[in-house]
């Protein structure tokens, strides 16, 4: 994937410092954030004292920790623990709002990262609640948002789109070249054979590592792959073989069941992602 420039990159750099600095001195109970950003651009290994809820109104992202990954597509988000060290990739341009919370103050603070299904409920009162921002901290209308805003976000459905990676150098050379290139013939004893184990061996170890099955994994992996061309508007034929389907049917099944909508769907979403906005802050203290 092609880079910005790296003038672009230097004031992205800038306002991801500035962001930081914010986060850790704002008094707020809640804080809002609303940012673009362009496909290529990584926000570089880093953690914040709250929890924070990263949503994609549209595009695609990649959070990464040391051991997984999780794909947020559009109309998805990443719940994020405070303290946890993670780095965030646009794997296309990408629309995205973030919420941080407090841990002592948020029912979420107890659960691990996890990729939760946003409601069009909770969508509408994230926009509304950064549109308010600029209101005084007692308005009663932004209070009573973001009350409801919190209401919302703890009964939001989980996803099952986190990508466990293996620690051992070898196996995660594999893994990532195939993230990088999935194929339909990729054979658990092709993999095998290239760290010199017999399938049996292998098999073990891979589920040791990454805590699932060779077929399990390469499935997720297809899907995270096929996440970003399907967003860009790739045929949904074409995604199908990509992901290792030999018919629409199967993958269309497959997809509904992880992503709970059918792809040409999806693609709508993406389609008719929020309008882009410049960068919009909200310090808003609950209470």
């Amino acid at each position: 994937m092609k880079k910005p420039p790296q003038q672009l990159l230097d004031v992205l750099a800038d306002r991801h410092r500035r962001n930081l600095g914010w986060i850790a001195q704002a008094e707020g109970d809640v804080l809002l954030n609303s940012s673009d950003n362009p496909a290529g651009y990584t926000v570089p290994l880093h953690s914040h004292q709250r929890v924070q809820l990263l949503c994609v109104l549209s595009g695609v992202v990649l959070v990464t920790v040391e051991r997984s990954r999780w794909m947020i597509p559009p109309g998805h988000a990443l719940l994020i623990p405070h303290g946890l060290q993670h780095s965030v990739e646009m794997l296309s341009d990408v629309s995205v709002k973030s919420i941080y919370l407090f841990p002592e103050k948020s029912a979420l603070a107890q659960r691990t990262p996890q990729v939760l299904e946003v409601t069009e409920l909770a969508r509408t009162l994230i926009i509304e609640a950064i549109r308010l921002r600029d209101l005084a901290a007692d308005n009663r209308k932004a209070d009573l948002v973001l009350k409801l805003l919190m209401e919302e976000i703890a009964s939001l459905e989980p996803r099952p789109l986190g990508l466990p990676f293996p620690a051992d150098n070898r196996l995660s050379l594999l893994c990532r070249a195939y993230m990088a290139a999935p194929s339909a013939n990729a054979r658990l004893d092709d993999w095998a054979a290239k760290l010199a184990m017999s399938r049996r061996t292998f098999t073990r170890f891979f589920l040791k590592e990454t805590g699932v099955s060779f077929v399990t994994w390469r499935q997720q992996a297809s899907l995270f792959a096929c996440l970003p061309k399907l967003a860009e508007g790739a045929p949904v034929t074409h995604i199908a073989m990509l992901a290792g389907y030999d018919n629409v049917a199967a993958f269309t099944t497959m997809f509904r069941r992880l992503l709970g909508t059918p792809p040409r769907s999806y693609m709508r979403a993406s389609a008719t992602g929020a309008p882009r906005r410049p960068m919009a802050k909200a310090n808003v203290r609950l209470g």
